[in-house]
């Protein structure tokens, strides 16, 4: 099988394009009704961790590896692991440009955050597609809410993202508990008020907003554009093979740079539309009277056998001929 090759140096595609893209799966999905959902997964020298982060993945619409010119074999592990996957070379550096170029390349209604080192794990996708489908424009993961954990955070910097995280609540009037956590998902038709710009030539660069920044970015700009937040549980796992790229002072304060930016940042002037819930809301209970104080626990099978039938159909009937009669008086009166 071949994959689309996809550059920001040329609009031309390299190779023909996966058949999960344009094929029977993206049809069946689209007829079903069923969102179709895009996996982005940047990498850099993340050949030895594909293997795990693949074989966990769920059935979705595509995913879509974000390269940052690995000298290991990603690539190529990535095609031999899954032969439809989308091959995206990002045209500079950092995870915020891998992030927008994959962005750009995706063709789902539902776009995935997902790290390649196996510290997210593939398989909790589903909690984030269903708040997405309760109602939710963002789904942003939380490893700080019942049902996530990490066992990878150090204490550092959890007093770091804890700082950083009270900032932006104050900054921004969100509740997030977990803002420096990159495991998100969210409607492809909110990619307007995120304003990310994937485009230029190939550089050996970092452009602002290219780096780890990038969710600090996403978040606020969600935020600002009064979109439907909805936290989801996530549990964080040690990255499996290789070192991490994260730099707890450096992007710490890029972090911190971005929500002072941020904040004198206007939004995007865009609109997006409310999401309708595809998944039913729970039905409200019917409220009884202060005054009447039954629950399902007082009535036994007992008082239903005493219950006359016969009585109550009787009393119904009366009921109903008493109303006929005040309906015909109404009537003659008129």
């Amino acid at each position: 099988m071949s994959e689309l090759i996809v550059t920001h140096r040329t609009a031309d595609a390299v190779e023909s394009a996966a058949p999960n893209v344009s094929g029977a799966g993206a049809a069946q999905a689209t007829t079903s009704g069923a969102p179709r959902i895009s996996v982005i997964v940047p990498t850099y020298n993340e050949a030895a961790n594909l293997p795990h982060v693949f074989a966990l993945m769920p059935d979705v619409h595509e995913v879509i590896v974000v390269d940052g010119r690995s000298t290991d074999g990603t690539i190529e592990t990535a095609k031999a692991l899954r032969p439809d996957v989308k091959i995206v070379l990002q045209n500079r550096r950092g995870k915020g440009n891998a992030m927008a170029c994959g962005f750009a390349a995706a063709t789902g209604d539902i776009l995935v955050m997902l790290d390649a080192d196996g510290s997210a794990d593939p398989r909790e996708i589903p909690r984030f597609v269903e708040a997405l489908l309760a109602g939710a424009h963002f789904a942003k993961g939380t490893r700080f809410a019942l049902g996530g954990g990490s066992n990878d955070i150090t204490a550092l910097r959890r007093a770091g993202n804890w700082a950083l995280n009270t900032a932006a609540n104050v900054l921004f009037g969100t509740r997030y508990t977990d803002l420096c956590y990159g495991y998100n998902a969210f409607w492809a038709t909110c990619l307007p008020a995120l304003e990310l710009d994937p485009s230029g030539e190939n550089r050996d660069e970092k452009n602002w907003g290219d780096g780890f920044e990038i969710e600090t970015l996403i978040n606020t700009r969600i935020a600002k554009a009064k979109l439907d937040i909805r936290e989801v549980p996530s549990f964080e796992f040690e990255r499996i093979h290789g070192e991490s790229n994260l730099n707890t002072f450096r992007d710490g304060f890029r972090v911190l740079t971005a929500l002072v930016a941020e904040r004198v940042r206007p939004a995007a002037d865009v609109v997006i539309a409310p999401v309708v819930p595809a998944v039913p809301a729970p039905v409200a209970p019917v409220a009884v009277p202060a005054q009447v104080d039954v629950t399902q626990a007082d009535v036994t099978q007992a008082d239903v056998a005493q219950v006359d039938v016969a009585q109550v159909e009787a009393d119904v009937v009366i009921d109903l001929t008493a109303l006929e009669l005040r309906a015909d008086a109404v009537r003659m009166a008129s």
